[in-house]
């Protein structure tokens, strides 16, 4: 991949150079206003052309310095050069889409870090909210929803297993009784955990067992729910109707791995049901990420925990600017 920065004094000015230096499959990796006045616009392309075989000789600037700001100049910051071509390396490595990639350059150089990993930090904490689901008393039942197979069962799991290691009081609601095995496959961990499991299939059912629950005393109160076709309006319209039966908060479970634009697409639909939160699920068989970042943009998601195994002893990982950072670039610990 070749970069090279672009210095006009209009916008479109800079991308008719770009346009006419590297043709029309270059990327727009950064936009940044100059202090001095004009655009900085950094462009990428895959092929390695030599961009200069159709310059003109190189004006004397000393004759004619008023025309100087209309060529295209080299960026001598050589160290930003090197960060941008690795962060974009690795973010179209993971197919992160145009825009989400154009914000995290510009936010990664203006923050001006020394290294990638460092850029990339800040400038995921600056595009992204981060916010780990409570460990403590929570009045709102917690309602996991998201589409079918995206793991919300395990992550129902180990939710409540962890509150019960942090010794709250939990009571699970499952509302996934048509599935096969699925009642029993979320019994068999709360009967270890000695929390109550209750079913409700309808939504006068689970008005009942949310009232049942608050009977138990507990501190946090969970729900698993069944897959959810995002695109068909009787399955959303279903989970509405649930959700409006009390103050009820729903999280959004998302599966890693998948197409990004699918992916921003389903996650802006659930938002619209009311979902603040994106907890990501399987991330141990995920090694493309931007279907993720995708859907905390499109959605105005914040990342909650993850799930990164099949097993519910291992828990969940909160999600923090560093540990995306990693999880980005495949150095993560699992």
């Amino acid at each position: 991949m070749r970069l090279k920065s672009f210095y006009a004094d209009t916008m479109k000015e800079a991308m008719q150079l770009v346009k006419e230096t590297l043709g029309e499959d270059a990327v727009i990796i950064g936009t940044r206003e100059e202090k001095g006045g004009g655009v900085r616009l950094t462009a990428a392309i895959e092929q390695q052309l030599d961009v200069y075989d159709d310059l003109p000789e190189p004006m004397n600037l000393e004759e004619d310095e008023g025309d100087a700001e209309d060529w295209l100049h080299e960026d001598g910051n050589d160290e930003e050069d090197v960060i941008v071509e690795h962060l974009t390396d690795v973010l179209l490595r993971h197919g992160v889409p145009e825009d989400v990639m154009d914000h995290i350059i510009s936010c990664a150089t203006v923050v001006g870090a020394g290294d990638p990993k460092t850029a990339m930090i800040a400038a995921l904490e600056h595009i992204f909210g981060y916010r780990p689901l409570p460990l403590k008393a929570y009045k709102k039942p917690i309602m996991l929803i998201g589409p079918p197979g995206a793991g919300k069962t395990l992550a129902t799991a180990k939710l409540a297993a962890r509150n019960v290691m942090n010794g709250l009081k939990v009571v699970v609601i499952t509302t996934d009784t048509v599935r096969a095995g699925g009642v029993e496959q979320l019994e068999s961990f709360t009967k270890i955990l000695k929390a109550p499991l209750l079913e409700a299939e309808t939504r006068e059912e689970l008005k009942v067992a949310l009232l049942e629950a608050e009977n138990y005393n507990v501190d946090q109160i969970l729900i698993d729910t069944a897959g959810m076709n995002p695109f068909d309006p009787d399955d959303m319209k279903r989970t509405a109707k649930m959700l409006a039966i009390g103050n009820i908060e729903p999280v959004l479970v998302m599966p890693a791995g998948g197409d990004a634009a699918e992916s921003g697409e389903v996650a802006r639909i659930f938002a619209t049901l009311g979902a603040k939160w994106m907890l990501p699920s399987r991330l141990d068989i995920a090694r493309r990420l931007g279907g993720l970042l995708e859907a905390a943009h499109q959605g105005g998601l914040s990342f909650a925990d993850a799930s990164h195994s099949p097993k519910v002893a291992d828990g969940l990982l909160p999600i923090t600017p560093e540990r995306l950072t990693n999880l980005l670039m495949q150095s993560v610990k699992r």
